[in-house]
């Protein structure tokens, strides 16, 4: 028997299928376990710049583009989210930062689950720390 997987990805207000989704549930699990927790119901949610802007103005008040926002529904060690994910802004980025735009995706696939198990980036030690936590992940995520 096949099992649920808890992992979830889901389009709103574009045309975006995320490649390889076993692959990547497998990954988002692995290192949920790997930071010692538990994985509960988490969906991803493909979305404009538009879109993720006008939750970022309803939901946190704040009137700026940003590539992820993260709704937290963790209770101890379970796992579980909202994780919406802007795809204009991870193609903008990717240029950004010159690298492509899988391998941008899959940061901030990683990022979003990395602030679930209790990392931040609000300092500059922080933000080295989930730096170099998003590396080792992105090092683990098989093509």
């Amino acid at each position: 028997m096949e099992e649920l997987s808890l992992v979830s990805f889901f389009s709103e207000d574009i045309e975006f299928e995320l490649s390889k989704e076993e692959v990547a549930v497998r990954w988002v699990q692995n290192t949920i376990e790997n930071e010692g927790k538990k994985t509960g119901e988490i969906n991803y949610i493909f979305c404009s710049d538009e879109y993720l802007h006008k939750i970022n103005l309803e939901h946190l008040q704040h009137d700026t583009y940003t590539d992820i926002i993260t709704f937290n529904y963790c209770e101890e060690k379970l796992v579980s989210a909202d994780i919406f994910i802007s795809i204009d802004r991870v193609k903008e980025n990717a240029k950004t930062f010159q690298t492509s735009f899988q391998n941008e995706l899959n940061r901030v696939i990683i990022h979003g689950v990395l602030h679930l198990v209790g990392y931040d980036d609000k300092s500059t030690s922080d933000k080295e720390l989930m730096r170099t936590k998003e590396d080792f992940y992105l090092s683990l995520q098989a093509e």
